[in-house]
């Protein structure tokens, strides 16, 4: 049997390409998971982990999309192949139970790593250089500003939340947010 593993780290990406070319190598089942590989709790990839069984294939389309590490790449393909389960990782190629597939593997693996940590060095350096900027926040831009917050808190008076909502764009965790927020600052 043939089972495809896709994953995408945030909910706003989409599974779409990695779930057709899955479908293309026709994997008998396809599980699907949107969540971060830097962690080793991925509910979809333990059950895929479960479920295969001597002769099975694993099915994923790159090697990120596998593992966080090089080590538990190397954990987990090892656990594996004891099993007698074989891996096909579609932008590299099957990966054999031999030692030059072992090897070119962990090479691969290492890499893989490699830009990881390149990726993660390029954005600390980009903070440090908005730093620099006078008007420079941490984190992410506010979406409304507090005049349109307090428009929809106004709104509330007179309109459901989902009425609010749907008249502002404010949605309604984000106005309970605020209105806690604004609480907070009279009763302090």
């Amino acid at each position: 049997m043939k089972i495809g593993y896709a994953r995408v780290s945030t909910r706003g990406q989409d599974l779409k390409g990695q779930v057709a070319a899955l479908k293309n190598e026709q994997c008998d089942r396809i599980y699907k998971e949107k969540m971060t590989g830097r962690t080793t709790n991925r509910p979809e990839f333990q059950k895929v982990l479960k479920e295969l069984q001597a002769g099975d294939t694993l099915v994923v389309t790159k090697l990120d999309r596998f593992a966080r590490s090089t080590q538990e790449a190397l954990m987990i393909i090892k656990e594996l192949f004891e099993r007698d389960v074989k891996i096909d990782i579609l932008n590299l190629g099957r990966i054999e139970n031999s030692p030059t597939g072992r090897l070119i593997f962990t090479v691969f693996s290492a890499f893989a790593d490699f830009e990881r940590d390149l990726i993660v060095e390029r954005t600390q350096e980009g903070k440090v250089i908005a730093k620099q900027n006078p008007n420079f926040k941490e984190g992410r831009p506010k979406k409304f500003t507090e005049a349109q917050l307090d428009h929809a808190l106004s709104l509330l008076n007179t309109h459901s939340y989902k009425q609010v909502q749907e008249l502002t764009g404010v949605s309604k965790t984000t106005l309970w947010r605020y209105r806690a927020s604004q609480k907070e600052k009279v009763f302090g």
